[in-house]
């Protein structure tokens, strides 16, 4: 007995230990990124000294203090970076309304459908999904200059759904299946349409698992660069095609801190995002993988 007590210590030590390591690891480039962003490029970025990043002596000469905003004013007011937090806004909310709005009614069809070519739509979204999302964008760049609408953000917002549309009918056909049939067929011998067993029967169990494809496709949207850096001109930019243009080019020299700032602006709403929905995004995901 005390044998087994001393292994179960033991492995619940180490587990800890591995798992602390894992946090540590995991969490130290974002808050060495936060914390760079209060400093000026000599110190963040020194090659004299490590000790220049947790200290500041640049940024104490530049500034007058240990820690400065120069990089925050520079992306949100010099560069209006809150015209790109709009953007990005708008993006991601239409991304992922549309793509629940047709991804839950597809999926519900899809997962009650007793025909054969059930599956093989199934598969071709899947084979969609996989696509690299250049295909995707180059296909539709032609239609989108004869029409004379590149650059705006619907263009990108009609991309995203086609790219991200076949995972969330993938993801929520999964739920729809955990769902026993037995529930909107009750619904439907107590008098309401296919529909409205749908609606009020199905809807009400399935919110976990719309929740969790709801984070899931906002990210997509949020966290998108190659169709959003090809789709959109300079006054549409998202945020992460706008930072990318911070860090300058070979023969430009970046606004590098300006860029450090706005990465740091731009995680901690999904950081946020993430720690207030961690309970529905834990039991969206048990729900889609047993089935009842």
């Amino acid at each position: 007995m005390n044998t087994q007590l001393g292994h179960s210590r033991t492995l619940a030590i180490t587990s800890g230990l591995i798992l602390l390591v894992w946090l540590i690891v995991a969490a130290f480039p974002f808050f060495w990124t936060v914390w760079g962003s209060f400093k000026v490029q000599a110190d963040f970025f020194s090659r004299e000294s490590f000790w220049n990043a947790i200290f500041g002596p640049a940024t104490q000469r530049q500034t007058g203090g240990a820690f400065t905003l120069d990089g925050y004013e520079g992306a949100w007011i010099e560069r209006e970076f809150y015209h790109s937090v709009w953007n990005t806004v708008i993006v991601t909310v239409c991304v992922t309304s549309i793509s629940l709005l047709f991804g839950t009614l597809g999926g519900y069809a899809l997962s009650r459908s007793t025909r054969k070519y059930t599956f093989w739509i199934l598969i071709a979204a899947l084979v969609f999904r996989a696509m690299p999302h250049i295909t995707l964008v180059s296909g539709y760049l032609l239609p989108f200059f004869e029409l004379n609408i590149w650059g705006y953000l619907p263009t990108a917002i009609i991309v995203l759904v086609a790219i991200n549309q076949p995972f969330t009918i993938w993801m929520l056909h999964s739920f729809f299946m955990s769902i026993p049939k037995d529930l909107d067929e009750s619904a439907m011998v107590d008098g309401c349409t296919r529909f409205q067993a749908f609606r009020w029967a199905i809807m009400p169990v399935m919110w976990p698992g719309v929740i969790t494809t709801g984070l899931f496709s906002f990210l997509l949207a949020y966290n998108d660069f190659a169709v959003t850096a090809m789709l959109l001109n300079q006054d549409n930019q998202t945020m992460v095609p706008k930072i990318n243009s911070f860090l300058g080019t070979v023969q430009t020299e970046g606004t590098i801190m300006y860029a450090v700032a706005a990465t740091v602006s731009a995680t901690v709403p999904l950081f946020i995002l993430v720690m207030f929905f961690q309970r529905q995004i834990v039991s969206g995901l048990t729900a889609g993988a047993v089935k009842g």
